[in-house]
């Protein structure tokens, strides 16, 4: 498996002290252990991506964010 880290994001985690290194290996581990959530369909809902996910709701061409 190749490492999916950049050269520039390899150098900014080198500059970070040791603890949020540690704190991003272990965020990442997490990440990958979780299973990927399966929604059920929305029945009546917006078409498109889940606006949660993407932090803006569209209404009639206008993002709303609250």
């Amino acid at each position: 498996m190749t490492d999916p880290l950049t050269q520039d994001e390899k150098d900014r985690r080198a500059a970070l002290p040791e603890v949020a290194r540690r704190a991003l290996e272990e965020a990442e581990a997490r990440k990958a252990e979780a299973p990927d959530a399966e929604l059920p369909p929305e029945l009546g809902g917006r078409k498109g991506p889940e606006p949660v996910r993407y932090g803006d709701w569209e209404r009639k061409g206008i993002a709303v964010d609250f």
